[in-house]
């Protein structure tokens, strides 16, 4: 799971797995499989090493490479 926040402050976890696309406009914007629209705080750039890191940790790109 990867860790974003919300507008709020409040932080929450998201399975990138389900993230469709990443929206920046100006506000980064998490469009799940699901059409669920998340706005967070965070930048495409922080997300992305986000996403990546965390699928290094389960082992992901193993079958990527």
């Amino acid at each position: 799971m990867v860790e974003v926040t919300k507008l709020d402050g409040t932080t929450f976890y998201v399975n990138p797995h389900q993230i469709e696309y990443i929206e920046c406009n100006p506000d980064t914007t998490l469009v799940m499989l699901s059409g669920k629209h998340l706005i967070v705080l965070e930048d495409y750039d922080t997300i992305f090493k986000r996403i990546v890191d965390y699928r290094r940790l389960i082992g992901a790109f193993k079958n990527e490479e």
